[in-house]
């Protein structure tokens, strides 16, 4: 089914970044906690870890980006300028998912999130392949205690740094 399958990025006149499967924008759909979920799963079967990477890596040559995934430092991107190991604690980004969820018109169960995220966090940690782990040159920074704009700010200062170019917001 993979080579059958056409995936596009693009942005809209807002700026947002927007994912297309065979012509029907997917941005949505993709974040309900449901299809979150079965990302674990589904992105540990060689065939679509391969898929997704050679795509992946693709895009990085033949843009400047800035990529996020549970294994770009490691795996997809191992030769990258910036690793950045973004993390906070289960908590925390159980309370970022339910605003953004309600944000969407969604009503979820906090401890359901919760629950969800601490499952995807231990299989993705423990799985064979490309399993969940800093690379050894990431930098590591926990968003637990900052909100976005701190988050942003310093992300946009760690590229500023290491790179010596200015990040775009």
């Amino acid at each position: 089914m993979l080579p059958t399958l056409e995936i596009q990025m693009a942005y809209n006149a807002e700026g947002e970044q927007r994912m297309f499967l065979n012509g029907e924008d997917v941005s949505a759909a993709i974040r309900l906690p449901e299809i979150s979920l079965c990302a674990s799963d589904v992105s540990a079967l060689p065939e679509v870890r391969a898929y997704l990477m050679e795509m992946q890596r693709k895009m990085a040559r033949e843009h400047d980006v800035i990529m996020d995934g549970r294994d770009i430092g490691t795996v997809v991107l191992p030769g990258a300028e910036l690793k950045i190991f973004l993390t906070a604690s289960a908590e925390a980004r159980a309370e970022r998912r339910m605003k953004e969820l309600a944000a969407k018109g969604i009503e979820a169960d906090y401890a359901e999130v919760l629950r969800d995220i601490r499952y995807r966090d231990e299989q993705d940690s423990s799985r064979a392949a490309a399993p969940l782990r800093p690379a050894e040159d990431a930098v590591t920074v926990d968003t637990t205690r900052i909100g976005f704009a701190e988050s942003e700010a310093l992300l946009c200062a760690l590229i500023h740094e290491r790179l010596g170019v200015e990040a775009k917001r």
